[in-house]
C-alpha cells in the first residue's frame, strides 16, 4: 500500500509540475494577478507530493519491503538502519527521486523567500523551475520508477553496494545534489530576465545569494566525495581526474565565475549578458554531469547506471532544457544593452579576467573529459586522457588566477591604479617568495610554487580587511574595535579565498608524498618517510555480512611507536564483492596511509604512503564553503534587493 501511495504521489507531482510550468508564465505574460499568485502554491504542492513519494520509498527501505524491486536489489534486512535510510539515494532510481525532491524544494524556496520579488519575476522564475522539474519527475515516473513491484518477493534482498556503506558517501549525494540543483534558481532567474528583456542591479542582487548558496553546497559535496575516494577506495590520492569527478568540477568552476560576475552586475550594472550566459551555462553543466553519470557511457567507479533508454531520455531532456535556454538567449540577449562602463584596470576588470581564467580551465576539463567519448563515437578510437594532460593544461591557467584572486580585491571600482595595490601587498609577496625559495631547496619546483601560492592566497585574502581596520596605523584597541564594522560578506570572501590557499597547500604537500608497494611476511620491516613499518600479523576477522583479512602494522620512529594500523580486505559473499579497508593515522600535518592487497606466497602486498598536508585539501574546501555561508549571513543579502525604479525596460532600438 505504501509503495502505491508513493507511486500516486509521484504521478501527482508530474501533474502539479506541469501546471507550475504553464499557469504562472501565462499569468506573467497577461499580467493576471490570480495566475501569478498561484505560482508559490503550485511549487509548495509539488514539493509536498515529492516529499510524500520520497517518504514512501524511505519507509519501504526501512521496513525491508522486498516486494519493491528497487529495495530488493539494493537493500537487505540486516543492513544497519543508517544505511537503510541513506541507501535510498545510493542507487539510480532513489538518487533521481532525491534530485527531483531538491529541485522541487528550490521552487518552494523561491515561493517562500521571494515575497519581496515583483510578482511577474517570481511567477516566471517558479514557472521555469516547474518546467525543468516536470521533465525530471516524468523521467523518474517512466523509465526510473523506484516503486516497481516484484512478485513473488524474495525472502532477502541483494544488499547495498558495500562501497556505499560509509558515512562519508551517505551524506555526499544530498549535499552534492543541493549544489547541482541549487544552480537551477539562477538559471530560472536568467530565463525570467530574458523573457522580460531586462537585467539590472536588482537582478544581480536577487541572483547572488542563490548562486552563493548553491556554490557552497557544491563545494562541500565535492570535498566529501574526494575525501570518500581517499579513505575508502584506497587509491592513495585526492583527485584522479576521473570523468565523474570532472563532471562535478565543471559546474563548480562555472558557478565560481557566476558568483563573481553577479557582483559586477549588482555593484556596477555591467556584465549583464555574460552573467545571464553563466547562469545558463552553470546549470547546463550540472545537467550534463547528470547525463554523463546516469547514461552509463562513462567507465567510472562513480557511474552506476547503465541503461541506454535512460540515457536517451536524459539526452532528449537536456536538449530541450539547454536548447530552449540557449535559443531564448540568442533571441533576447541582444536587447540587453550594456550600461556599466569601466576601465580594464579596475576591480571589474579583475573580475572579468577571473571569469576568463575560470572558464578557460572549465573548457580544458570539458575537452579532456568528453574528447575520448567523441573520438570513440566518430572514429572508433579508444583514447584515454589522464592526469598528465589535465595537470599540464590547468597549471598555466591556475597561476595567473591565483595572482588575480589577491590583487583584484585591492583595486578600486571603475578605474584603478596598479601601484597602490602592489604596495599594499608587498609583505604578502615577500612572504610567498621566501616560502617558495625555501621549499625549492627541499623539493621540486612545482611543489615549491604550490607552497608559495598557498601563502600568497592565505595572507593576501586578509589584506583588504587589514587595510580597513588600519592595523598598525591606529592604536591596536581602535583597530580591533573597527573589526565589528567589517561586513560579513567581506569576511566571507576573505575566508573563502584563504580556504583555496589551504587546499593549494594540501595539494602541494601531496606532490611530495612518499609511497612504496612492498610484499613482506609477518615480522618483516620496511622503511618509508623516516618511519619504520613492521608487519606484525595477518589475521581473519569475521563481520556481520562479510569476512575480513587484516594486517596489523606497527609504525615507529626513533624507537617510539607512532601508530598501530590494521588495513584490510572485506569479502561480501552475497554481493560477490571485495572491498579495501584503508588504515589512516593523521596529525593534520601528515597522513600515514596503508592499504592491504592480495597475498602472494605467504606475503602481504602492502601499499604504504606518507602523505604530507593531505587533510588540508578537504579542510580548505570546508573553509571555502564556510566562507560562502558566512557571506549569505550578511544582512545586505538577506534583506533582498532594492525596489526597481519605475522605468521602462532598457531595450535596443
Amino acid at each position: 500500500m505504501i509503495p502505491e501511495l508513493g507511486h500516486f504521489a509521484l504521478a501527482l507531482a508530474v501533474v502539479i509540475a506541469a501546471a507550475q510550468a504553464v499557469l504562472p508564465l501565462i499569468g506573467a505574460a497577461r499580467r493576471d494577478a490570480a495566475l501569478m499568485a498561484s505560482a508559490p502554491s503550485l511549487a509548495f504542492g509539488q514539493f509536498l507530493a515529492l516529499a510524500l513519494a520520497f517518504g514512501a520509498l524511505l519507509w519501504s527501505s526501512v521496513v525491508s519491503d522486498f516486494s519493491v524491486y528497487n529495495i530488493a536489489e539494493n537493500s537487505q534486512s540486516l543492513k544497519p538502519l543508517l544505511y537503510k535510510i541513506t541507501g535510498v539515494w545510493g542507487d539510480h532510481e532513489g538518487s533521481i527521486l532525491l534530485w527531483c525532491l531538491i529541485l522541487a524544494l528550490c521552487g518552494a524556496a523561491v515561493g517562500a523567500f521571494g515575497r519581496a520579488l515583483p510578482a511577474a519575476v517570481r511567477a516566471r522564475v517558479i514557472g521555469v523551475l516547474g518546467a525543468t522539474s516536470a521533465g525530471f519527475v516524468l523521467f523518474s515516473l517512466t523509465v526510473s520508477n523506484p516503486f516497481v513491484r516484484l512478485w513473488p518477493p524474495p525472502w532477502e534482498g541483494q544488499g547495498m553496494n558495500p562501497l556505499l556503506e560509509d558515512p562519508g558517501l551517505a551524506f555526499h549525494p544530498p549535499i552534492l545534489y543541493a549544489g547541482y540543483v541549487g544552480f537551477s534558481i539562477p538559471f530560472a532567474f536568467a530565463l525570467a530576465a530574458l523573457i522580460e528583456g531586462r537585467v539590472d542591479a536588482a537582478w544581480g542582487r536577487w541572483v547572488r545569494p542563490w548562486a552563493l548558496a548553491a556554490w557552497a553546497f557544491l563545494t562541500g559535496g565535492i570535498a566529501l566525495g574526494s575525501w570518500w575516494s581517499y579513505y575508502v577506495l584506497g587509491w592513495g590520492g585526492y583527485w584522479f581526474w576521473d570523468p565523474v569527478e570532472n563532471a562535478s568540477l565543471l559546474p563548480w568552476l562555472a558557478g565560481t565565475a557566476l558568483v563573481h560576475s553577479a557582483i559586477v552586475v549588482e555593484k556596477r550594472d555591467a556584465l549583464k549578458i555574460w552573467t545571464v550566459l553563466l547562469a545558463i551555462g552553470t546549470f547546463s553543466l550540472s545537467l550534463c554531469g547528470t547525463f554523463l553519470v546516469r547514461s552509463g557511457i562513462l567507465n567510472s567507479v562513480h557511474a552506476f547506471a547503465n541503461d541506454p533508454a535512460r540515457g536517451v531520455f536524459i539526452l532528449v531532456l537536456l536538449a530541450l532544457v539547454i536548447g530552449t535556454a540557449l535559443a531564448l538567449f540568442a533571441w533576447r540577449a541582444p536587447r540587453l544593452l550594456p550600461t556599466g562602463i569601466f576601465a580594464p584596470l579596475s576591480r571589474e576588470g579583475a573580475l572579468v579576467l577571473n571569469n576568463i581564467l575560470l572558464c578557460s580551465i572549465a573548457a580544458v576539463v570539458f575537452t579532456g573529459t568528453t574528447y575520448p567519448l567523441f573520438a570513440q563515437l566518430l572514429a572508433g578510437a579508444q583514447i584515454s586522457v589522464g592526469a598528465p594532460f589535465f595537470n599540464a593544461a590547468v597549471l598555466p591557467l591556475a597561476i595567473p588566477l591565483f595572482v588575480v584572486m589577491v590583487i583584484g580585491p585591492m583595486l578600486s571600482w571603475k578605474r584603478a591604479a596598479l601601484a597602490p595595490a602592489l604596495i599594499r601587498l608587498w609583505w604578502v609577496a615577500l612572504a610567498a617568495l621566501a616560502v617558495g625559495v625555501f621549499a625549492t631547496f627541499h623539493t621540486a619546483i612545482f611543489p615549491a610554487l604550490g607552497f608559495a601560492a598557498s601563502v600568497w592566497l592565505i595572507l593576501g585574502a586578509f589584506v583588504d580587511i587589514i587595510a580597513r581596520i588600519r592595523l598598525f596605523r591606529l592604536p591596536l584597541a581602535t583597530s580591533l574595535a573597527r573589526l565589528g564594522g567589517i561586513p560579513l560578506a567581506a569576511w566571507g570572501g576573505a575566508i573563502a579565498h584563504a580556504g583555496m590557499g589551504i587546499t593549494v597547500a594540501g595539494i602541494a604537500g601531496m606532490a611530495i608524498a612518499e609511497h612504496r608497494i612492498v610484499a613482506i611476511a609477518a615480522g618483516e620491516t620496511v622503511d618509508l618517510g623516516g618511519y619504520r613499518w613492521t608487519l606484525e600479523d595477518l589475521r581473519d576477522a569475521p563481520g556481520p555480512n562479510y569476512s575480513a583479512r587484516l594486517a596489523d602494522i606497527r609504525v615507529t620512529r626513533d624507537g617510539r611507536v607512532i601508530a598501530v594500523m590494521s588495513p584490510g580486505r572485506r569479502s561480501y559473499p552475497l554481493q560477490r564483492t571485495t572491498t579495501t579497508e584503508t588504515a589512516i593515522r593523521t596529525n593534520l600535518l601528515r597522513d600515514l596511509y596503508a592499504v592491504l592487497g592480495e597475498e602472494r606466497d605467504g606475503k602481504a602486498v602492502l601499499r604504504l604512503h606518507v602523505n604530507y598536508l593531505a587533510p588540508w585539501i578537504w579542510l580548505g574546501a570546508l573553509v571555502m564553503a564556510a566562507g560562502g555561508g558566512l557571506s549569505l549571513a550578511d544582512r545586505r543579502l538577506r534583506i533582498g534587493a532594492p525596489l526597481r525604479r519605475a522605468a521602462a525596460p532598457v531595450v535596443a532600438a
